[in-house]
């Protein structure tokens, strides 16, 4: 399995949120058995203690609320001093929910909600780990951190019901991009686009997921590929470029295929009446 920094042999320290169950999860136990360091964070306590069990010592339970923007700011002091990081080689930024929109209402209520973990839930993990990362580019011994924000593939062209899922991975995307050009030269940042991943999250949804993987191939094709730090890294290939075909025919995606996969809100909102 690659190392996801190559630098040195050394222990790497990350930091890695949404690490309760999905891809998380597959990523918080693939970097243990590498033997790294890793502050795992979700807001189920509980999961992340059963999750800290099958690693004691590398995994380090950290709970919290990515979108509690006070939590955030002092997450790190719930920790005993001793286990404190000093630094950090790298932040994924995983934590994310999805919740479709069901017209005719729109559900404000929801879509800030979803922007609230998405994207601002990222902008608050970045906050408190650039202070750690920046330490440990200051370092030089370590090799370049890293911040991996995994977004999605639903940024690359608009779907059905997706509105408030994709904007909040799109605003996040051009977050961490513009975060890049600040950073860049002293801390890699890195964007990660899964397609359909057999997970929790994704168990509810009713309809087709074309080339879907498991939670822990996802994982693994993730950490291969931020070893070579590249700007996007976007799997599986047959989905991301079928979509990027389609977000450049733009009138063949939302003139003919959009349709067909539309679902009729009022016809939805008839039958709810009678």
């Amino acid at each position: 399995m690659a190392a996801l920094s190559d630098h040195s042999p050394t222990q790497r320290h990350y930091w890695l949120t949404g690490a309760s169950s999905g891809i998380g999860r597959e990523l918080a136990l693939q970097l243990a058995a590498q033997g790294h360091r890793v502050y795992i964070s979700a807001r189920s306590a509980d999961a992340l203690q059963a999750l800290a069990a099958e690693a004691p010592g590398q995994l380090i339970r950290l709970p919290c609320d990515v979108s509690d923007d006070a939590q955030m700011a002092t997450v790190f002091e719930q920790l005993p001093e001793t286990q404190r990081p000093q630094w950090l080689d790298g932040l994924i930024a995983g934590a994310g929910v999805c919740e479709y929109v069901d017209l005719p209402v729109l559900d404000t209520a929801m879509c800030r909600r979803v922007a609230d973990v998405n994207y601002f839930g990222v902008i608050n993990a970045c906050a408190a780990a650039l202070p750690l990362l920046q330490r440990s580019a200051q370092d030089g011994s370590r090799g370049r951190p890293v911040i991996a924000g995994l977004c999605s593939m639903s940024v690359y062209t608009a779907f059905p019901r997706a509105e408030a899922y994709g904007a909040a991975k799109a605003a996040m995307a051009y977050f961490l991009d513009s975060l890049r050009c600040d950073i860049g030269r002293s801390i890699d940042v890195c964007l990660v686009y899964p397609g359909f991943v057999s997970t929790p999250m994704t168990a509810s949804n009713d309809f087709p997921m074309p080339f879907c993987i498991s939670a822990e191939v996802a994982a693994r094709r993730t950490l291969a590929g931020l070893a070579r730090r590249p700007r996007a890294l976007a799997f599986p290939w047959q989905l991301h470029w079928i979509l990027k075909l389609a977000a450049a025919m733009p009138a063949l995606w939302y003139g003919v295929i959009m349709p067909r996969m539309r679902r009729n809100p009022l016809a939805a909102s008839k039958e709810t009446e009678r």
